[in-house]
């Protein structure tokens, strides 16, 4: 899907939900008899209404029963149409363990599923809704893939792709409205294939979802200081990007990884687990969620008391460069 000044500027303000929404209502045109969208009652949340209304022989809404939602979204995969499932992210994680588990990735069923709403942007509902875990849950499956993207432009760039993917597939959606923009133009997006964004030879900044465009404000300000960092967006934790990581462990002495996830089992440790096989004796700072539930509250709350923002990254990169 081509992002231009207009659509990019559009989503940005409706944030990753609605995107994915209206990226559905274009995909829908190429391939309307393939496609099948599987939802628990969440067509107004993840901006459905209006497929909802125009292609009703293509929408099932399970209602709150997200684990029979999964079997429906695995028996229509298994006759060949192509099947998004989305619903907000702990139950379409953790809730359906099992099935994604057994009738998904056991038997590599390619479903698309949709975490709405992830990380931390539903503090205020507490850590019920809020999703720090679910990337470490679903790249542990075989077969599964894993997708954060930085910013509206890039969710409809993931669906678009996860639609030709033929696999198990998970897109995670982070951020509320007035999603902060990273891509300005249009641009090539791969599954596997991590994007530099900003070069710079002091750090390599390796992120996702919508801690890229903090690494980027970030990395902005630090180039003032004159200190450079390089800033990549690995928007696909698995399959990851051995070339890109080892190119990173050959190039710079420190790397610093930040994601809106704890930091057991996400992109953090996807990256440490690569580079200790490489034989790299690269630095790695962490940061992201400390293994903790912290107070419920709004998101850029929470995130600061997380440490999640641009000057507990430009401090981190100080503490270490």
């Amino acid at each position: 899907m081509e992002l231009n000044e207009k659509n990019i500027s559009l989503w940005s303000k409706l944030g990753s939900r609605a995107t994915y929404g209206l990226a559905i209502l274009e995909l829908v045109k190429n391939i309307e008899e393939q496609l099948i969208i599987v939802t628990a009652d969440t067509s107004t949340s993840a901006g459905l209404d209006r497929f909802k209304k125009k292609y009703p022989n293509n929408y099932v809404d399970v209602g709150i029963a997200e684990q029979n939602g999964i079997g429906i979204a695995a028996g229509l995969a298994s006759e060949n149409f192509i099947v998004f499932s989305s619903t907000f992210t702990p139950f379409q994680t953790l809730r359906c363990l099992e099935q994604i588990k057994v009738n998904l990735c056991y038997m590599n069923i390619p479903v698309n599923l949709v975490g709405l709403a992830s990380g931390l942007v539903l503090g205020d509902l507490g850590y019920t809704h809020c999703s720090i875990e679910d990337i470490a849950v679903m790249r542990a499956l075989p077969n599964m893939t894993v997708i954060s993207p930085a910013d509206c432009g890039e969710t409809s760039k993931a669906v678009f792709a996860a639609a030709k993917y033929n696999k198990p597939t998970y897109i995670r959606l982070t951020g509320g409205t007035n999603n902060e923009i990273v891509y300005k133009n249009n641009y090539n997006f791969e599954i596997g294939k991590a994007i530099k964004l900003l070069s710079g030879e002091d750090v390599a900044l390796v992120c996702n979802g919508t801690m890229v465009a903090k690494a980027m404000n970030a990395a902005k300000q630090l180039n003032q200081q004159d200190i450079y960092p390089s800033v990549y967006n690995f928007h696909t934790i698995k399959p990851i990007d051995i070339k890109t990581l080892n190119f990173i462990s050959k190039n710079y002495k420190l790397i610093i990884t930040i994601e809106e996830h704890n930091i057991i089992g996400g992109l953090g440790s996807a990256v440490s687990e690569k580079i200790v096989q490489n034989g790299s004796n690269i630095k790695q700072v962490f940061m992201g969620v400390k293994d903790n539930y912290l107070i419920s509250g709004n998101y850029e709350t929470i995130l600061d008391k997380t440490g999640l923002n641009e000057d507990k990254i430009i401090k981190e990169v100080k503490n270490n460069v």
